[in-house]
């Protein structure tokens, strides 16, 4: 009944009728009921946060086995709210969770898979690691992990030996439970004859089907087919279409296509600066999205609880975006949740976590947890290593500024004024931000530098005097002057006694 409720309502009102239901419920044993009121305690849906309370009913839960309780103690573990902080432990909490059927657990275990698979997130590339964790969700059903097996055996490395036979049994798998990179892996080794005899109709037949669900690669793979004829008749027209379709997920190659296609006018009218101007953002989709509103207007509505929880959970998932988020709401220090002295450490990890991912922000923020000894030690060279980093890859203003401040005065790295005045030139041209403060370091650089000069200039000038009286009243000529002043003493007391 409640869940009914819940899925009908549309005001605050009637969902915290719904709750009052799952808590009867709840209390008389039933076990979805409790998953319910559990989440309501964690995420702080009607201003129930509680997660002590949260921590206890998931305990209950998953010692009954409840796939959706292991998933949120994993979750709770890795990121130490209200749990120890503890990583391996999480991990059997996935591993639990994933095999119950847990959608989020098994997302998890595909993405620390592909995380070593390609060395992200703030890990190195290890392709046993990748290979365990996809095995691991892979027993657990994840039609995902059994194509990025499948991906592995096909390329090819040192925990997974090229093999087609193997790659073509793993995308199979994926395949038959309608997985689209598992369809578009068995279209790749049809239309290159990789473990079976060339057969673009097979291909074409398993690109389509992986088209159909969106898959950004497959599309692309049509739109070649269809643009250089191989296996069918040429036809601009739904190369075009492909193309497009799969420049709208940002797949590069799509991109390039189209772009030339633009430029040269063939299959559609000729534009040069609709080809520099196709890749557009794409929003990320899901049902994950409504867990992103819920946190922002959390965070807005002064429940900084409740938005770090969820925008954790989804930096879990990998997003980076929520990591940012997550790692922003830390360093605030508004957040009661985590003890203080954890806030630093953890934020570093998830700034680290979004820098990884390309956030030029994020890293300048690493840079600045290493300048101060945030969460970590100080430490002026890894502080610079990262505004390098920021500066040359993603052109940051902001960290060509502190690396030109750090360059000025030897920090970390070897003092070097030249070069300091051209980072804050370069600052101030990347962004009109950095005019007014460039314009003031500028000042006082000029200023420090030309009274260093004075005074060199006034030591070299005084210098060059003693050394010249040396050389005309040779080297005594100091008792010369000293005897010269006594005498002059000598002859003013004199005359002033006589």
């Amino acid at each position: 009944m409640g869940i009914k409720i819940l899925q009908q309502s549309k005001s605050r009102k009637q969902k915290a009728e719904a709750y009052k239901l799952f808590a009867k419920a709840s209390d008389m044993g039933n076990l979805k009921a409790m998953e319910k009121m559990a989440d309501a305690l964690l995420f702080g849906n009607f201003g129930m946060q509680n997660i002590t309370a949260a921590i206890q009913l998931y305990e209950s839960l998953a010692k009954e086995g409840s796939y959706k309780a292991q998933n949120a103690l994993g979750f709770l573990s890795s990121c130490g709210i209200g749990m120890e902080y503890n990583q391996a432990k999480a991990l059997i909490y996935y591993t639990f969770g994933s095999a119950g059927g847990s959608m989020i657990s098994q997302m998890i275990l595909v993405s620390l898979g592909q995380l070593h698979l390609i060395g992200r997130k703030g890990l190195d590339q290890d392709y046993y690691k990748a290979l365990y964790y996809f095995l691991k969700a892979a027993k657990a059903g994840s039609a995902n992990a059994m194509a990025f097996i499948g991906k592995m055996y096909l390329e090819g490395n040192v925990a997974a030996p090229q093999n087609n036979a193997t790659a073509f049994k793993y995308f199979s798998m994926a395949a038959n439970k309608g997985n689209a990179i598992g369809l578009h892996g068995l279209g790749l080794l049809y239309f290159y004859g990789k473990g079976v005899p060339v057969n673009y109709a097979e291909a074409l037949k398993y690109f389509q089907k992986a088209a159909e669900k969106g898959w950004p690669d497959a599309q692309f793979q049509l739109g070649f087919m269809y643009y250089s004829g191989s296996g069918v008749r040429k036809d601009y027209k739904l190369a075009f279409k492909y193309f497009y379709l799969a420049s709208q997920s940002g797949q590069p190659l799509a991109i390039y296509y189209l772009a030339k296609m633009y430029a040269t006018g063939t299959g559609v009218l000729r534009s040069c600066r609709t080809a520099v101007e196709l890749y557009k953002g794409v929003c990320e989709l899901g049902h994950w999205t409504e867990k992103f509103l819920t946190a922002y207007f959390a965070y807005k509505n002064g429940d900084i609880d409740s938005s770090l929880v969820q925008y954790a959970l989804l930096a879990e998932m990998g997003y980076e975006v929520a990591q940012s988020n997550s790692a922003f709401i830390l360093e605030s220090k508004k957040a009661k949740i985590l003890e203080k002295e954890k806030m630093y450490p953890m934020a570093l990890l998830l700034w680290n976590r979004a820098a990884i991912q390309g956030n030029a922000f994020a890293r300048v923020k690493i840079g600045d947890y290493h300048y101060y000894g945030y969460g970590t030690k100080k430490d002026y060279q890894t502080a610079a290593a990262h505004y390098s980093i920021a500066a040359n890859k993603h052109h940051s203003a902001q960290a060509m500024f502190n690396l030109a401040y750090m360059y000025e005065h030897g920090l970390g790295i070897a003092k070097d004024v030249r070069l300091a005045r051209r980072l804050y030139d370069m600052a101030a041209k990347t962004s009109p931000d950095a005019h007014i403060p460039v314009f003031f370091a500028l000042m006082k650089l000029e200023t420090v530098h030309l009274f260093q000069d004075i005074l060199f200039f006034n030591q070299f000038t005084m210098r060059w005097k003693w050394m010249k009286l040396d050389n005309t009243l040779g080297p005594y000529w100091d008792l010369f002057v000293i005897g010269l002043i006594v005498a002059v003493l000598i002859f003013l007391l004199r005359n002033r006694y006589l």
